[in-house]
């Protein structure tokens, strides 16, 4: 059977995005995404919130070390991917992770709210379009 995968989040960065760049050179990007979810249980007015890390490559990822830091706003859509590996002292651990196709990055907040637009031009990217 086939599968479909496919995340859309929005969201603010927990911490600036690392930028390093695998043993061939390709760039790669890695940062987490708090997303909030509010809810009524009740009369209470609840929010729970979603820790996700995020990784991007190519392109995308050196505009996102570039543009993006701790606190900013993104819409990232991609796809859930797992990761296994093994420590030094042969412990088996993994972790789910969203790798990015798109990360569209938000205009920042004012002190009110709202915001204004970005003084500079802070377009989107495609991941597919780095990957073929």
């Amino acid at each position: 059977m086939a599968g479909f995968n496919k995340v859309i989040l929005m969201g603010n960065l927990t911490r600036n995005p690392e930028l390093r760049y695998t043993p061939n050179g390709t760039p790669v990007a890695s940062f987490g995404l708090a997303v909030s979810r509010r809810f009524k249980q009740g009369e209470d007015l609840k929010e729970e919130v979603c820790f996700v890390d995020i990784v991007v490559f190519g392109k995308q990822a050196e505009h996102c070390g570039q543009y993006l830091s701790k606190g900013n706003g993104a819409i990232v859509e991609g796809r859930l991917q797992q990761r296994r590996w093994e420590t030094e002292d042969g412990q088996k651990r993994s972790k789910h992770e969203v790798v990015a196709q798109t990360v569209t990055f938000m205009p920042k907040r004012q002190d009110g709210g709202g915001g204004e637009p970005p003084a500079h031009d802070e377009p989107s990217y495609d991941a597919m379009d780095e990957q073929g």
